[in-house]
């Protein structure tokens, strides 16, 4: 799994920090990952679809092992 796009945000101040998209190793690219900075550090967001009761809901769902591990290439990246 590789991050194939990162888009810092220009501003910084608010806890949005940069958005970017995921390839598998199979080839399949997911758009729209976010990484934010919260109370306790930095963290992602999977890509997240508006429902017509106006709340988001996430549109991929990665298990917990998964999410760690590109919550760790994600930061490295940005720190970059």
């Amino acid at each position: 799994m590789t991050i194939t796009r990162m888009t810092p945000l220009q501003d910084g101040n608010g806890k949005l920090l940069a958005f970017f998209d995921v390839q598998t190793n199979d080839g399949i690219v997911i758009k729209g990952f976010r990484l934010f900075n919260g109370s306790k550090g930095m963290f992602i967001s999977a890509p997240a679809d508006k429902g017509k009761d106006g709340k988001y809901y996430e549109s991929v769902v990665l298990p917990r092992d998964l999410t760690d591990t590109l919550q760790k290439i994600a930061i490295e990246k940005y720190k970059k």
